[in-house]
């Protein structure tokens, strides 16, 4: 049996060797550089005014920076390996503030709905910058992050699987029909080198896919799913512990609900009210996750969550006090990755094609070896 310990804690390849190996030989860009970026702009004025009329959403201004000690910070997951880029600034001051950079704008969205006086069925969408320094930088992992952050006010009757459902379903046909509207602006896009994005996403649970490939650690379990079942998906319940014994992913405990229980199948009971959407992408022959989404704990939730993680220090934190005084709303939200959409709908090899970032020399003369236009 596989490893299932190795990639709890996030995807990634993990060293250079393989990367030369999984990055592919016979690439040929189907857009030149400026054409890239002609596209990239385009998708992205799409995706950004179309899901905010799917879902009801604003455009808002999003920090880039947030003080250590609000506890607004997104630290990706629950066993301490990804920590923010932080600083001391506020010239003059007797104590500086500790700053940290963000890693995702995942807590400070939910509180501000209340900022922005957000009614239910109303929410908010950020053009979000972060960065995230513990990454293995490879073809679709990068220390710069560009996300559509976006969050959405519910009732405590909208959490459910058929309401989170019908979301992604409309974030996907947002996605699908920007892929379509990058064809239209460049034809060479559509090309029989690869097969057409699909229309429709499939809905599987985590216990699901576990029961199909109980041998397989999660990488190699999401891969044989996109190829044998479809090549866009939505893989529900991140974060709990499943009948194996080890979660899908560790999933940070203080955002997305992993522990309520859901619906039982066979006599098992199924937890999680979030999850991701995977797509098979044909250019890299690779799984690629576009977006991390869920309905938001609630004050029971989140102290379940917190103590399952060893984590019940964290409750005395401002996000967190706000949350149990039921000062800001239920919500649903997730964060969309820009680049990685632009990639897989653009038919690139690299994130480095459609963003512009640091990388290892290494990866550089790998990719100049491959026919890869890394942008610097």
């Amino acid at each position: 049996m596989a490893d299932k310990k190795a990639d709890l804690a996030g995807p990634g390849i993990g060293n250079y060797d393989d990367l030369k190996q999984e990055l592919p030989d016979d690439y040929e860009p189907l857009l030149s550089p400026m054409e890239t970026m002609q596209a990239v702009f385009a998708v992205k004025s799409y995706i950004e005014e179309n899901l905010c009329k799917e879902l009801n959403l604003q455009m808002v201004q999003v920090p880039l920076i947030v003080d250590r000690d609000s506890g607004v910070n997104d630290y990706l997951d629950r066993d301490g390996s990804r920590t923010p880029v932080e600083f001391p600034c506020g010239l003059g001051l007797d104590k500086p503030i500790t700053a940290q950079v963000v890693q995702a704008a995942t807590k400070w969205k939910r509180m501000a709905l209340k900022q922005f006086d957000c009614k239910v069925g109303q929410g908010l969408c950020t053009d979000m910058k972060a960065v995230r320094k513990d990454y293995f930088l490879d073809h679709d992992h990068s220390a710069y992050v560009d996300q559509w952050d976006w969050e959405r006010v519910i009732t405590k009757e909208d959490r459910t699987l058929e309401f989170l459902k019908d979301i992604v379903c409309k974030i996907w046909k947002v996605i699908w029909e920007a892929g379509r509207m990058a064809q239209e602006m460049f034809p060479q896009l559509k090309t029989s080198r690869y097969p057409d994005f699909p229309e429709e996403i499939k809905f599987l649970h985590a216990e699901e896919m576990l029961n199909m490939y109980p041998d397989l650690p999660r990488k190699q379990r999401e891969t044989r799913t996109l190829l044998e079942h479809a090549p866009a998906l939505f893989i529900i319940g991140i974060g709990s512990v499943l009948k194996d014994g080890y979660p899908h992913e560790m999933r940070a405990a203080d955002y997305d609900d992993w522990v309520t229980e859901t619906i039982v199948n066979n006599g098992e009971q199924y937890h999680g009210l979030n999850g991701d959407i995977l797509v098979w992408n044909p250019v890299t022959k690779r799984r690629h996750e576009l977006t991390s989404m869920g309905i938001r704990v609630t004050k029971e939730t989140l102290k379940i969550q917190l103590k399952m993680s060893g984590q019940e220090d964290f409750l005395s934190l401002p996000y967190h006090q706000a949350l149990l005084n039921d000062e800001i709303p239920l919500s649903i939200g997730g964060g969309i990755g820009q680049s990685r959409t632009y990639m897989y709908l653009l038919r690139t090899a690299h994130l480095g094609e459609v963003s512009v970032t640091v990388w290892p020399k290494i990866l550089k003369d790998i990719c100049a070896q491959k026919n890869i236009n890394v942008l610097e």
